[in-house]
């Protein structure tokens, strides 16, 4: 018998992990919403996964769509991240500054790094849907400290300054 969800949840909080967008172009336009499941599945084939809760409106929106993106954010990029978590708001509206990359996918300006991905397989497991998506094209954005959630806040994870010789 499994644990009960609360305590899985207050175990995993010391747990820091990475926090991403995902975005897509869905047929009423962009979609997207934070994410701290992102994760490296396979180098060859180049494989990427996210979960999404099965209650989650993006997941929904998300359905029809056969390419998407991720968004690696920066330590700089908090207020981002919580206007991509954040229900009920334009996410791509000003001030988030954004283009149309690759198949068309809304890819967000001034992140770490982005990658374009089609849609490989999604299988529900439990609460959440896993989308697995083969990377098709990734791109360097800015350089800086990676963003991370972890004991439930946003934390920037700064790169410790080299010792001069």
């Amino acid at each position: 018998m499994s644990v009960d969800a609360s305590a899985l949840r207050s175990v995993l909080r010391a747990h820091a992990s990475g926090v991403a967008v995902l975005t897509a172009l869905g047929s009423d336009g962009p979609v997207g919403v934070t994410v701290t499941s992102f994760t490296s599945v396979s180098a060859a084939p180049a494989l990427i996964s996210v979960a999404l809760a099965e209650t989650s409106n993006t997941l929904a929106r998300l359905k029809e769509c056969e390419w998407f993106g991720v968004q690696v954010l920066g330590a700089h990029q908090t207020d981002l991240a919580r206007r991509f978590a954040a229900p009920d708001v334009d996410r791509f509206a000003p001030p988030t500054t954004w283009h149309h990359g690759p198949q068309g996918v809304p890819l967000l300006d001034d992140c770490l790094s982005r990658l374009v991905c089609s849609r490989y397989h999604q299988v529900q497991l439990g609460d959440h849907h896993l989308l697995v998506g083969a990377v098709e094209h990734v791109e360097h954005g800015m350089p800086g400290d990676s963003l991370v959630h972890v004991h439930g806040n946003l934390r920037p994870v700064t790169s410790p300054v080299p010792a001069r010789t």
